[in-house]
């Protein structure tokens, strides 16, 4: 019992061992996307925790919080590898480019500017008197800029979606707004003459049966 107790001891302190280094990697790396150094760390703890883990329930018939699987070592040595097997990313040669339209009719402008005018307010100091909401246009990039700023922020009862389209494509270089006017509606989204479109995806609203239709399914 005592050799399986020292057994523990040291497990554990692998664990933390492990945990150290994950950290100093992770500091390293200042937010690096695939970092190779944090990886390592990364799969040197998680096998460290496995092993613990493991060893603890054939001691005590107990666990840890710690819900993982052991990594291959070698496999994890090839995750960052390039197609020729040397270190490195694989990296893709053009950018991708998502341009997204969803259409929404207004049942009642007056709500809307109503919601809207209520997100600006909670968005503006107690000491300071938010600007009147004008117009449709601006109530809606009110509601945009007040949430996270993407679509899912237009999910409001006082906007009823319509349909929509994602389209995806290959372009040569990544959009430069600074070559837009402010008041250009096309030029951010006109694709050039070497972009390809990979694919099309058409968004419907989601409408349910009214209760006519109900009664017709069996």
């Amino acid at each position: 019992m005592t050799d399986q107790h020292g057994e523990l001891d040291s497990a554990l302190e692998r664990v933390v061992e492990a945990a150290r280094h994950h950290l100093a990697a992770v500091r390293s790396a200042q937010g690096r996307i695939d970092d190779d150094d944090v990886w390592q760390a990364y799969v040197a703890l998680n096998n460290a925790s496995y092993a613990y883990d493991e060893q603890l329930m054939d001691a005590f018939g107990e666990v840890t919080p710690w819900d993982v699987q052991a990594i291959d070592p070698d496999e994890a040595d090839q995750r960052l590898a390039g197609p020729d097997g040397a270190p490195g990313t694989d990296a893709y040669p053009r950018v991708i480019s998502v341009r997204q339209r969803r259409d929404y009719r207004v049942p009642s402008v007056s709500a809307l500017i109503r919601a809207a005018g209520s997100a600006r307010r909670a968005e503006t100091p107690d000491e300071d008197e938010p600007a009147p909401v004008e117009g449709v246009g601006e109530a809606v990039l009110e509601l945009l800029q007040s949430g996270d700023g993407s679509l899912a922020a237009l999910d409001v009862p006082e906007l009823e979606p319509l349909d929509g389209v994602v389209m995806v494509s290959e372009v040569g270089a990544a959009v430069d707004l600074e070559s837009f006017d402010d008041d250009d509606p096309v030029g951010p989204f006109q694709p050039a003459a070497d972009d390809r479109l990979v694919g099309r995806l058409d968004e419907h609203p989601f409408l349910e049966l009214d209760d006519e239709e109900h009664d017709h399914v069996h």
